[in-house]
């Protein structure tokens, strides 16, 4: 398995700078004196966030709480592989709307999925940044469906934007779409695949705020 940082400190602090989230904000968010994040990080205060924080905040920022100082959950994993060689990536009680809109505030950790080292570098993602989101709605039919899980590298965002399908907030509501970048610049435009649902033209690319790059899509057969 990929090794994680061993200081959550340190990775918390990376993750609200490579995001663009603040110490005050990211407070707020799970419910917190505006000073909380910052005493944690720079002073640390206190020594481990509480169970309940940092559920919030790897929900809120699309990572595994291991890499913010929880243990990780042992799941099932194939014979002929050893537990110790594969990647476990978190799945988040939370759906990235392809619809009207999705809350984001306090989902935990559902669970952890195994995946193969190797067939995650094949993918180009960061094994640390991964999760994995379930969509919902079918404004992105017919590349997503409603149910579909999607894997998600939250260290492919807006430092590499490239034109993609992005799990992204807009106006505080978490969704996944399509980006393209716009003919100005520091615009994009933000695309529906499915035509019967709006679509943003030409956006300045402060209005949105990119959680991570969509790497793969599994979903069930009907």
């Amino acid at each position: 398995m990929a090794d994680l940082p061993d200081d959550p400190r340190a990775a918390l602090d990376r993750l609200l700078q490579e995001k663009g989230v603040d110490y005050a904000q990211l407070s707020a968010r799970i419910g917190r004196n505006p000073a909380y994040i910052q005493q944690f990080i720079k002073r640390g205060s206190p020594r481990r966030l509480a169970e309940q924080d940092r559920a919030r905040i790897a929900a809120y920022l699309g990572v595994s709480e291991a890499l913010l100082g929880g243990a990780l959950q042992r799941v099932a994993v194939p014979s002929r592989a050893r537990a110790a060689d594969m990647v476990l990536v978190p799945k988040l009680a939370i759906g990235a709307s392809a619809g009207a809109g999705a809350s984001v505030d306090g989902e935990p950790v559902e669970g952890e999925v195994a995946f193969d080292p190797k067939w995650l570098r094949g993918l180009g993602a960061d094994p640390r940044a991964l999760s994995i989101i379930r969509v919902e709605g079918d404004s992105m039919a017919p590349t997503l469906n409603d149910g579909d899980d999607i894997l998600v590298d939250g260290g492919d965002a807006a430092g590499r934007l490239r034109d993609g399908i992005y799990v992204l907030r807009m106006d505080d509501v978490l969704m996944v779409k399509r980006i393209a970048r716009a003919p100005g610049q520091g615009r994009i435009s933000v695309i529906s695949d499915n035509p019967h649902y709006r679509s943003w033209d030409d956006l300045p690319m402060a209005a949105v705020q990119l959680v991570g790059r969509v790497v793969w899509t599994g979903r069930r057969v009907r």
